[in-house]
Formats: structure tokens, C-alpha cells, sequence
């Protein structure tokens, strides 16, 4: 599950019965101590590879994340051979590593994430799996489908486990974001949830996100208690 801080977190993770969380921070919420969801620390950009950063998170678990959406400017902003030289300094927490999450295009020869992995392949750095992001644009039932094939394309490429560890169905225009009925997310998340627990290779998946704090959003608790139409289908299906 992918949480940002609010007030209800603690009781909103036990509530809707994942079993792992991340927040995008080497840290946990400060809101949620509960040892029976694990925690994913995660390295969001350069600027947290440091020795006292790297350090702390080897006290957090055993799984590290990569870089958060280094192919966009307004996230982590890292060429591929920037993100290669900062590696070797995440790969030494000696943690279970995935791979930078890349906003999109994972599947495409010569991407970002194509030009990662090969770079850390010549030069024999270990990425243990690969994290995705996804967001779908057609609010019909063929988005589920649609997913299915990007991540069969992203596996296929590179051999490795995934984890996608952002995904709702959300159009992204000029305007704002977009996001569909609910009725359409509950189809979307029974659809979705059944496929990514049928690949044998999809470790582990997060919803976007856990806090609900707009009316008309994809997140599932508009407190720690009071779940939306998805929340409740969300929780159904774990």
C-alpha cells in the first residue's frame, strides 16, 4: 500500500488488511508504530544517499526501493547515469534492491529504465526486482487488460520480479487530473487485483493510495475507520 501522512493511518493499514506499506521516505509515517504491517523504506533521490540515510534504513527491513520516478523533472529528476553512480551506495545496505520506478515506458527499449538496467547489468550491479508505476487513462473495462500487457511487456524484457507500486486509473489533462466513478474504480480494482494475483511473478502491488482526503479521488479512507466505495472494494479483495 502507498500512504502519505494523516491522521488515521495506523488504524486505516490494519483496517484494510495489506500486509506492507511504503510513504516515498527512508522513513516510516508518523503515524503508524504497527509492527504487523511491514514497512518498505524507500530512497526517493539523490539527495538522501548519504551515509547516515543509508545506515538507518538497513534498521527498517530487509527491502529497499530505488529511485521515485527519476524520468520526470518534478519527482526524483536523475538521468540513468546519475541514478548508475549513486547505486553502488544503495546495493551496500546489502537489503533486497528494486529497481528506480520509472513514471512510464518501462517496457521500451532504449527508456530510462532500459538504459538503467543495462548500464547496471555491464557493470554488475544487483537489482533484485523491478518496481513500476501505472496509471490508466481509459476508464472502460479494457484497463485491466491493458495493465496485464505492460507489465507481461516489463517482465519479458527484463526476467525479474515485479512490484507495482503505484496504480489507479487516472487521466492526467491539461486541466488537472482526472479519475473515474467510483462504481468504475470498484470494477477496476476486483478486475485488476484478481489479475496481478494470478502472475506468478508480480511480488507485490500498491494501490494509489490509502488516504482519501479529496472528494473525488482514487484513495481508498477518508478517515481510519470510514472507507470509500474503493476502499471497501480494496479491502474485499486482500
Amino acid at each position: 500500500m502507498s500512504t502519505y501522512d494523516f491522521g488515521g493511518n495506523e488504524q486505516a493499514l490494519k483496517d484494510v488488511r495489506v500486509s506492507w506499506y511504503y510513504n516515498w521516505s527512508p522513513n516510516r509515517t508518523k503515524t503508524n508504530s504497527n509492527p504487523g504491517v511491514e514497512f518498505v523504506p524507500m530512497i526517493w533521490g539523490a539527495a538522501n544517499v548519504n551515509a547516515s540515510t543509508l545506515n538507518a534504513v538497513k534498521g527498517q527491513g530487509t527491502h529497499l526501493l530505488g529511485f521515485n520516478e527519476p524520468d520526470f523533472k518534478e519527482q526524483a529528476n536523475m538521468s540513468p547515469e546519475k541514478a548508475l553512480e549513486l547505486w553502488p551506495q544503495l546495493q551496500g545496505t546489502g537489503m533486497r534492491l528494486g529497481s528506480p520506478s520509472v513514471a512510464f515506458g518501462g517496457d521500451r527499449a532504449g527508456g530510462w529504465l532500459d538504459t538503467f538496467m543495462n548500464g547496471a547489468n555491464a557493470r554488475g550491479y544487483r537489482v533484485d526486482f523491478i518496481t513500476l508505476h501505472w496509471y490508466g487513462g481509459d476508464f472502460s473495462a479494457a484497463a485491466v487488460g491493458q495493465l496485464r500487457g505492460y507489465i507481461e511487456a516489463v517482465y519479458n524484457r527484463y526476467r525479474k520480479p515485479i512490484w507495482l507500486t503505484e496504480f489507479a486509473l487516472m487521466r492526467f489533462e491539461s486541466s488537472g487530473a482526472v479519475v473515474p466513478t467510483q462504481a468504475q474504480q470498484v470494477a477496476f480494482v476486483k478486475g485488476a487485483t484478481a489479475m496481478l494475483q494470478s502472475l506468478s511473478y508480480v511480488e507485490r502491488y500498491a494501490w494509489f493510495s490509502l488516504p482519501a482526503k479529496e472528494a473525488n479521488s482514487t484513495g481508498l479512507y477518508s478517515s481510519g475507520s470510514t472507507t470509500t466505495e474503493v476502499g471497501a472494494a480494496y479491502r474485499a479483495v486482500n
